[in-house]
């Protein structure tokens, strides 16, 4: 696997619009809320020397009562000299499954995905204020409902190959980070709302539709439920519990 840093990647576009959006009108900006949450992926590496901007910015975004805000570490800069301490492959592979769908030839760190829609790499804060805007989905997904151990996904319009439900389980706190080797070696690096787990729990296809979510591996976790277009394409809905 080849890693792209921005900087050795000019060409990759700083926007792209998910595929698959046929048929799913775009929402007004400024119609997420608490209970409707926009979503904003971070893809980053501790060995990556253009990453901790990136991460200043997700903790900033973070503090708000309207973004999910997710960090995922990717393990392909894990070979230069520092491994990280929260990478896992299935992040990797989350990063490849948006390059696909965006038709990128390649990922790079740092990258942000809000609502599954655009990307951009997210090191300026007026950019990650600029995606978030056109990214918004509204509130026109459908309504999701807790109980305990269970999610309810609501009836509603689906697309035609339906969207997978994901459990993101993430450590809200901030997390300091003293890395010993590679681009960032000296450093303190703090992070936050790292996702430890992703889970694939179901798949909705218009009915409404209770899934079972299962119990946590560790404690002190923060849970989100996201419906997204199967194929990692536009999130349809997501809440926070």
């Amino acid at each position: 696997m080849r890693s792209s840093h921005p900087s050795r990647a000019p060409a990759l576009p700083a926007l792209a619009l998910g595929i698959g959006l046929a048929g799913l009108a775009a929402a007004p900006a400024g119609a997420a809320d608490a209970k409707h949450p926009l979503v904003i992926e971070l893809f980053q590496s501790q060995g990556c020397s253009s990453c901790p901007p990136a991460n200043a910015n997700l903790i900033e975004f973070a503090a708000r009562e309207d973004v999910l805000a997710l960090n995922f570490a990717v393990d392909y800069w894990d070979r230069l000299g520092w491994k990280d301490t929260f990478a896992k492959p299935e992040f990797t592979a989350r990063q490849w499954a948006y390059a696909r769908a965006m038709r990128h030839g390649d990922v790079y760190t740092p990258e942000i995905v809000v609502n599954g829609r655009v990307d951009g790499v997210g090191a300026e804060l007026s950019e990650m204020r600029e995606l978030t805007q056109q990214a918004d989905r509204g509130a026109a997904g459908p309504d999701l409902t807790f109980e305990p151990g269970a999610v309810t996904i609501g009836a509603g319009r689906a697309p035609p190959r339906g969207a997978d439900v994901w459990l993101a389980r993430y450590d809200p706190g901030v997390i300091d980070v003293a890395v010993q080797r590679g681009e960032n070696a000296g450093r303190t690096l703090p992070h936050k709302n790292v996702v430890r787990e992703m889970i694939l729990v179901g798949h909705w296809s218009g009915e409404a539709e209770r899934l079972a979510l299962p119990a946590p591996s560790q404690s002190g976790l923060a849970n989100a439920v996201l419906v997204q277009m199967s194929g990692t394409g536009p999130i349809l809905a997501a809440a926070k519990y």
